[in-house]
Formats: C-alpha cells, sequence, structure tokens
C-alpha cells in the first residue's frame, strides 16, 4: 500500500467522534468548538494554527496542540474566570481533524511523471517520493538525481547526489535518505550517450 493510501486510510479512522476521547492529541489543522454557558458572545469554532495556538477572546492566545480537549477547556475557563463573578463552564469539542496531519511537503523537479508537490509522511524516503511521483520518465539521468536540503538555521544549501541505476541494480544504502520538509528532487535529463 503506498503510505499516502494508507495515511489517508488512518486518517479517516481518526473521525470527530473519537477526537471526542480524553486520549486524543489536538493537532494543527483540527478546528474546535469552543463554548462558553455563561456568555454566548464568546461562542465560536475556531481553527489550531500551524503553530499549534488558537485565539479565545478574553482568553487570548492558547497553546492546544497536544493538549486533550479537557486540557484546553481548563485552559480557557481559568483565562475568563476574572471576567465572570463565578468561574464559567466552558466546552471545547473536536468539529473536524485535519487528514493531513503530520504530512509535509517536498518537491520533485524534471524528469518524472509526475512533477511538482507531494506530501509524505514522516519517514519517506527520497525513493519513495520519486515513486510517489511517478517513476522517472524515459529521458531522466537516473545516475545524477539531486536531492536539495536546505537548513533553517543557517539557510545553507546541501546538496545530495542519488543514484538509482546503482538502486535498480541492487544497491540499497543511498535508497534510504530520509526526506524532511521542504526537500527538493531535481531529476536531470539524460545527456546524448548517457
Amino acid at each position: 500500500m503506498r503510505p499516502i493510501a494508507f495515511a489517508l486510510m488512518l486518517a479517516s479512522l481518526v473521525s470527530p467522534a473519537f477526537a471526542q476521547g480524553s486520549n486524543y492529541r489536538i493537532q494543527p489543522g483540527d478546528s474546535l468548538t469552543v463554548t462558553v454557558l455563561e456568555d454566548d458572545t464568546l461562542n465560536r469554532e475556531v481553527l489550531v494554527l500551524p503553530d499549534g495556538r488558537i485565539s479565545v477572546p478574553l482568553a487570548g492566545t492558547i497553546a492546544a496542540a497536544g493538549q486533550t480537549v479537557d486540557s484546553v477547556e481548563g485552559v480557557i475557563a481559568d483565562r475568563l474566570a476574572s471576567n465572570f463573578a463565578v468561574r464559567p463552564s466552558v466546552f471545547v469539542s473536536v468539529v473536524s481533524v485535519d487528514e493531513n496531519a503530520g504530512e509535509f511537503p517536498v518537491y520533485v523537479l524534471g524528469q518524472v511523471n509526475t512533477p511538482g508537490e507531494v506530501l509524505v509522511e514522516p519517514g519517506t524516503t527520497l525513493l519513495q517520493a520519486i515513486a510517489l511521483s511517478g517513476g522517472l520518465d524515459r529521458f531522466a539521468a537516473g545516475k545524477r538525481i539531486q536531492l536539495r536540503r536546505t537548513d533553517p538555521a543557517t539557510h545553507q544549501e546541501r546538496l545530495f547526489l542519488f543514484n538509482y541505476n546503482a538502486v535498480e541494480r541492487g544497491g540499497a544504502v543511498q535508497s534510504m535518505i530520509t526526506l524532511r520538509e521542504g526537500d527538493v528532487i531535481v531529476v536531470p535529463e539524460r545527456r546524448l550517450f548517457e
């Protein structure tokens, strides 16, 4: 089974109903409904931003990702308490879960059958990303595939070379290069006598 198909199958198992359980950890991309019984003007649906935070009026910005629904309810109620005579009753529910949680983009350019952005799961290898792009086309220079990776801290680009032809002949070491967010795979065109 392809990694993307498997991830989508697993994501479909995480329904909003399942996410209401006390063990579910909120993820970036999830949609939450916040209900304050004492003041319906504070009721709203909020999106968990990529940095894992949500914003609630009078409560401010709250780190929600990685937390349970119960813990987010408690934080919101504590922050709102100073605005009410009695600690308010706050209810948080998960309306929808992000089906792409955990996935990140990599980019495959050049001589592949479907170039462009590919969403991959953590642990996806360079060889798997090429397969997700439909494989090499007939003009691909399989010996000179490049993986370009930019270090987010230093903004320095590193270049890794990958020989697909060697993998076809049984080599396996290079095929285990694990991808990171933002990696760019370049498959150049084959030269005349290559």
